[in-house]
């Protein structure tokens, strides 16, 4: 049985840092491509950070772009984001997902719908207030 758990989420202040943990079971880690999705309430579920099965290709949203970054530990069955540099619009819950690497890489592709992923969390709820 495949499991996803999201955490890390909590309350930031404008401008603070948080860290969010992404683990994985059920499944060999180092063959999922791995992304970061978010929903805010009211609005579609968008893709924030992709990234490759090794962890050299990685893919940013330009909202986040040079404020979060996304890493991977194959190792531990790990998926990170460092989300720094917050803002109010970074307000949402955050869902860790999976894909297993049957394509080439392509950042941009996989992280532009959450169709592209099999396998989800429940998501960790972050909330930056201004």
């Amino acid at each position: 049985q495949v499991q996803v758990a999201e955490s890390g989420g909590g309350l930031v202040r404008t401008g603070g840092s948080l860290r969010l943990s992404c683990t994985m079971s059920g499944l060999t880690f180092e063959d999922y491509h791995m992304g970061w999705f978010r929903q805010a309430p009211g609005k579609e579920r968008e893709g924030v950070s992709c990234i490759s099965w090794s962890g050299v290709g990685t893919y940013y949203a330009d909202s986040v772009k040079g404020r979060f970054t996304i890493s991977r530990d194959n190792e531990k069955n790990t998926l990170y984001l460092q989300m720094n540099s917050t803002k109010p619009e970074d307000t949402a819950m955050y869902y860790c997902a999976a894909e297993r690497e049957t394509q080439t890489w392509n950042g941009r592709h996989y992280c532009s719908s959450s169709t592209f992923f099999t396998y989800w969390g429940q998501g960790t709820q972050v909330t930056v207030s201004s």
